[in-house]
């Protein structure tokens, strides 16, 4: 449209006055948004878990670690239930392989397996590599995937994951998934996000999809 035929309707009186007070409402907005961005001040490593019935506990964390590596940070994951299977986060991971480390140390679901035995001592290897993460000043991000299904049912003690957990170094992050988070978990941690479960396509006969589940 050129200037000749462009048409600019004038603003009426009332639409007039409903511009200035917006205006002068977002310039409060933003006044207290830059006072209360200007209180925050502390910098540290969070404890973050992802819990709840819905879908999207892992996929968030997953999304997490990407951002991290955008800012050039090295990241870890360790898989605590999932078996070493294919799935698309995986695949696309071992594109930054100079900044991301991966390790699927689960035997799969629980009634895959069904041996507890078996399950216990999977869960104390991926802990024992957790933990060896934890300590290696590389990492700013970890992720323990479906910690909290280990946590639940018993195959590692609450106690000692708590304790390791509260003294890791000051900087490092460390993000926790799985549903039935432990309140003492939740109590400990800087944020925690509950997925929530409103409408599932599992329910209505479909089967988990390439891409959008694995």
């Amino acid at each position: 449209m050129t200037e000749s035929n462009r048409t600019d309707t004038p603003e009426t009186g009332d639409e007039a006055e409903a511009n200035r007070r917006h205006a002068e409402k977002m310039k409060r907005r933003k006044a207290l948004q830059e006072r209360t961005l200007a209180s925050k001040t502390i910098e540290k490593g969070l404890l973050m878990v992802h819990t709840g019935k819905g879908k999207g506990k892992s996929t968030a964390a997953f999304g997490l670690m990407m951002r991290a590596v955008g800012h050039g940070m090295r990241v870890g994951m360790v898989q605590f239930v999932k078996g070493a299977w294919s799935t698309g986060e995986t695949v696309a991971l071992e594109r930054f392989e100079d900044l991301v480390d991966f390790h699927t140390m689960g035997e799969g679901f629980t009634w895959d397996t069904q041996d507890r035995a078996r399950d216990v001592a999977a869960a104390g290897a991926a802990w024992a590599k957790a933990r060896a993460m934890m300590d290696d000043p590389r990492y700013r991000l970890i992720v323990l995937d479906e910690l909290n299904i280990a946590l639940r049912m018993d195959y590692l003690p609450l106690d000692e994951v708590l304790a390791v957990l509260k003294a890791r170094r000051p900087d490092l992050h460390v993000c926790v998934t799985g549903r039935n988070a432990k309140p003492e978990l939740i109590a400990a941690a800087d944020l925690v996000t509950e997925m929530t479960l409103v409408k599932h396509p599992f329910e209505a006969g479909v089967k988990a999809q390439a891409g959008i589940e694995f």
